[in-house]
């Protein structure tokens, strides 16, 4: 692989899932597409060969990189060595050790295989980004962007807008990257907001989106029969929060399901 014009021997993990960038107008678009300014600290998770950490410490204040295999040590010593505001840390996200400053934005070129659980922790753990701009399958983006009742929805597009908008910046061809993957990716930006319900309901509405979503071909009533000890209970919420209770999980909004959790803690 050819960084910067040197050349550098990487044996990619597919363990890891490592498809790395190497176009630089593709990574500097990723970094502008993050809103990263002088003012930011930002996060990046996977921090790969460094080309895209490197994108991102031009704009950003400073850049904290974790990265899950030391075998990249030695590139990532090389390809940021000129910057002097990126520190790496070797390390599983997921097991991070050390907090986080705040307030931070995330960026990052995602493996697949820990989209979900990486975004999940993001967007429901006590550290909180000010924005998630990550590089995705682009299946995975169309179902983080997806609209209430079409076939992309799901229980982790709910659950984002609990707390979040998010919107899709680019499709990103397997070309661009080196191993090219089997599929197309997307670039998704995720922006976190107080949209104004408590802790209590959106924890609530957690609860009740992963039990319709769990039942996805049946009605609502059928999915929060067992969340909320029997079908007739499920009912009387579904109809106290104003819908039929032939209605389908996979038609509401997160603001749907904001009614449902305040409409179970009326009926207790």
């Amino acid at each position: 692989m050819i960084i910067n014009g040197e050349y550098f021997q990487i044996d990619f993990q597919k363990k890891f899932g490592q498809n790395f960038i190497f176009d630089r107008n593709l990574l500097d678009a990723i970094a502008s597409d993050a809103g990263v300014t002088k003012e930011d600290v930002v996060v990046e998770i996977g921090a790969g060969a460094g080309t895209l950490t490197a994108a991102l410490a031009d704009k950003a204040k400073a850049v904290i990189a974790y990265e899950i295999d030391e075998a990249l040590r030695s590139v990532l010593d090389r390809t940021l060595a000129s910057k002097s505001n990126v520190t790496v840390v070797y390390e599983d996200f997921l097991k991070k050790s050390a907090p986080l400053p705040t307030p931070f934005k995330v960026v990052a070129n995602l493996p697949y295989y820990v989209t979900t659980p990486i975004v999940m922790k993001l967007l429901e753990g006590e550290e909180r980004p000010q924005s998630v701009t990550v590089m995705v399958q682009k299946e995975v983006a169309e179902r983080l962007t997806a609209a209430p009742g079409t076939a992309e929805y799901g229980a982790i597009t709910a659950s984002l807008n609990l707390v979040a908008d998010a919107f899709l910046t680019r499709i990103v061809g397997r070309q661009c990257f080196l191993p090219p993957p089997n599929v197309d990716s997307a670039v998704v930006r995720i922006d976190l907001k107080d949209k104004g319900y408590t802790e209590e309901e959106i924890v609530l509405a957690r609860k009740i989106i992963r039990a319709a979503f769990n039942m996805r071909r049946k009605t609502l009533s059928n999915g929060l029969a067992g969340l909320f000890g029997g079908k007739e209970k499920a009912n009387a919420i579904i109809s106290d929060a104003g819908f039929p209770v032939t209605v389908r999980g996979e038609t509401l909004s997160a603001e749907d399901y904001i009614l449902l959790a305040r409409a179970a803690a009326r009926l207790g």
